[in-house]
């Protein structure tokens, strides 16, 4: 009985194989055109067609310009008050849980028990260029993940600026300061 089996079992394989060789995916054969090719079936005998009114591209080409290399030192947009109000408002939303309201790293986040991101006033990070800021905010930095699908190009840009406006809140040269501002330190007050 046994040398009955191996001619069923290999007559088996080799009908198997045979159908499987015998089939055919209807999407590989199914009619197409190459790309910019004439084609009968539109009035205007292209084959591509244009996209419908009102479509935005993926990335929108008119922001390209926000988008920097890692060592750019200059804003591409202009720095204004309301910017930098937009920047502090993103700021508290997105980035104060994890490097507190004045970015010295003691956000909500420290107090559960996870890792201290890295104070802004910092000689490295006062040091860095405009560019690593919005590197890190696009792309995310050791622990910290991106922001690039929560925050737009526009918006990173007015955290950056609010960023330096805290960087230089808390690292103001006395000479830079006012009579009346030095005043103010020496009697404990907050410089205005």
């Amino acid at each position: 009985m046994t040398t009955f089996r191996l001619p069923v079992r290999l007559l088996i394989t080799m009908a198997a194989l045979g159908f499987a060789a015998g089939c055919q995916q209807q999407m590989a054969v199914q009619p197409r055109y190459q790309p910019l090719s004439s084609s009968d079936y539109f009035a205007d005998g292209q084959s591509a067609r244009q996209p419908v009114d009102g479509t935005l591209a993926q990335g929108r080409a008119e922001l390209d310009y926000l988008y920097v290399d890692k060592n750019a030192t200059a804003f591409p947009l202009p720095l204004t008050a309301d910017l930098i109000a937009r920047g502090q408002q993103r700021y508290n939303i997105f980035c104060s849980p994890c490097h507190g309201l004045t970015g010295d790293g003691n956000g909500f986040i420290t107090t559960r028990g996870f890792r201290r991101p890295p104070t802004f006033h910092s000689d490295r990070l006062r040091s860095a260029p405009l560019g690593h800021f919005f590197d890190v905010i696009t792309n995310g930095f050791g622990a910290m993940y991106d922001y690039s699908a929560q925050i737009p190009p526009r918006d990173r840009w007015a955290i950056i600026a609010y960023v330096r406006a805290l960087q230089l809140s808390q690292n103001v040269p006395a000479a830079q300061l006012t009579p009346d501002q030095r005043a103010k330190i020496a009697q404990g007050g907050a410089a205005q």
